[in-house]
């Protein structure tokens, strides 16, 4: 079986492995999806699958705190710290952390660094 991007296909398959054991566990899932521009980060409630809230690097009013630049770990941490403020506001302290199947490093390990320390359990 030829595929033609291995990395996309195994990151998928890994995200598929990650979601199938959150399945059970019946608890608000953190989401987190990158580019090479921008980050998203969502809270989902699994149990009637519907987004609590959101934050990305696209909102107008997070691109003005931020550089020009959007794909790097400062701006990673800064939605980290929004969707943490986001969440305690909607009234969610635990999570699980949704990696998406990406690796935890980088972005996406600073992102949750910085929602660990604004106040989100996970």
């Amino acid at each position: 079986m030829y595929i033609d991007n291995n990395k996309k296909f195994f990151r998928i398959r890994r995200s598929l492995k990650i979601r199938c054991k959150f399945k059970n566990l019946n608890a608000m899932r953190l989401v987190v999806h990158r580019t090479s521009r921008h980050i998203y980060a969502q809270i989902i409630n699994t149990k009637t699958a519907t987004v609590l809230t959101t934050a990305s690097t696209l909102e107008k009013n997070i691109q003005s705190k931020l550089s020009s630049y959007t794909g790097n770990k400062l701006s990673a941490s800064f939605i980290g710290l929004m969707i943490a403020q986001r969440a305690l506001k909607k009234g969610v302290d635990s999570v699980i952390f949704d990696r998406s199947g990406f690796k935890y490093h980088g972005r996406i390990k600073s992102l949750a660094e910085s929602a660990r320390k604004s106040g989100l359990k996970f």
